[in-house]
């Protein structure tokens, strides 16, 4: 589903998980963002998130995935070298160190209503990770993928701790997927 922001009048994607034809819509909508605000220069993967969290290891689940099969961008934050509240800032440091003007893809775990847990959004701009959690880190990200794994609004912490692997896993594999099919065709 497409919907328009009337206040920034920029389009983003919603997709669920359970939804037909997930990763073709994904895979579509991915290849129209890249279309639409990539400059050419490297691009940045950054899947943030930490693997001691069932609901926050969205980012290093999607990162182990892309580490062994995307070519099109360099990928960083994987279940071994998580990017995660503790480390964000260095990372982004580090890359707007080793690489020019990167074009960063920001990919991490959101909280959100009830309806609506199982949905992946596709974005411009940056997000604000650990936002759910309250936690004060810098924006990332030339466009977002996001994840909505459980319900937010009381005890976030515990809430991620007790998220349904399942449906963790489940976007894991509709991102990635995903991204890699939109690669393909953005490239060929």
């Amino acid at each position: 589903m497409l919907f328009e922001n009337p206040l920034t009048k920029s389009r983003e994607l919603r997709v669920h998980i359970d939804a037909p034809c997930a990763v073709e819509t994904f895979s579509e909508y991915f290849n129209i963002m890249l279309d639409e605000c990539f400059v050419p220069s490297p691009i940045i993967i950054l899947c943030i998130g930490t693997d001691r969290s069932t609901g926050d290891s969205l980012g290093p689940l999607v990162g182990e995935k892309l580490k062994k099969s995307c070519t099109h961008a360099k990928v960083m934050g994987t279940l071994s070298e998580p990017v995660h509240a503790g480390n964000l800032s260095k990372v982004l440091e580090q890359i707007h160190k080793l690489y020019p003007n990167p074009f960063i893809i920001a990919i991490d775990a959101s909280l959100g209503c009830f309806e609506n847990v199982g949905t992946i959004k596709l974005a411009r701009g940056s997000i604000k990770p650990g936002a759910g959690v309250n936690k004060d880190l810098p924006p990332v990200g030339d466009f977002h993928i996001t994840g909505i794994v459980n319900v937010g609004g009381f005890m976030e912490y515990f809430v991620l701790q007790n998220t349904r692997l399942y449906v963790v896993m489940k976007m894991a594999e509709i991102i990635s997927e995903g991204i890699n099919k939109g690669f393909s065709k953005f490239f060929s």
